[in-house]
């Protein structure tokens, strides 16, 4: 299942009622919503997948309306940004400390609690650039089922799709 629990969406929902507010901001019917998609979702989801989801739901949403929201909300400190992977950026509704995997082949990102990862200091290097506000990993590799695919690819004698 590729969702996230009810409880956590209703959490993140009841964070952005509350930051909307204190930002003055207008919560629109199109903006729950796009935020609900983003908050409910495992995926990590691009604009464009964000739009495609929340228009079965509200036809009259425009793709600009998504990207307009998704910033609003990235500076409103509710998402954060993923990648970029390609041209498209993608947004996180977590903002519990975690690191992510993305599979470089079809794009798959996950979540993942590394506590060595989370113990790695800040190297002098990066101190002297500036202060650290957040550290994130990101982890890139061929996730299972694209080096799945490959290898039966191989073991065909077919040509391996690329991404």
């Amino acid at each position: 299942m590729n969702t996230v629990d009810r409880a956590t969406v209703d959490r993140r929902i009841d964070r952005l009622k509350s930051a909307v507010r204190s930002a003055g901001v207008k919560l629109t019917h199109q903006r729950l919503e796009i935020f609900r998609e983003v908050a409910s979702s495992l995926e990590h989801p691009d604009a464009e997948a964000v739009f495609r989801a929340v228009r079965r739901r509200v036809p009259t949403l425009s793709i600009d309306t998504v990207y307009r929201t998704l910033w609003m909300l990235n500076d409103l400190g509710l998402v954060t940004t993923l990648g970029p992977r390609r041209e498209s950026v993608r947004f996180d509704a977590n903002l519990d400390h975690h690191h992510h995997y993305v599979c470089t082949s079809c794009g798959l990102a996950r979540d993942f609690v590394s506590a060595d990862l989370d113990a790695l200091g800040i190297p002098d290097e990066v101190r002297a650039l500036g202060r650290v506000l957040v550290t994130q990993v990101e982890v890139r590799g061929v996730c299972s089922r694209c080096a799945r695919a490959d290898r039966a690819h191989k073991a065909s004698g077919a040509p391996a799709s690329g991404p």
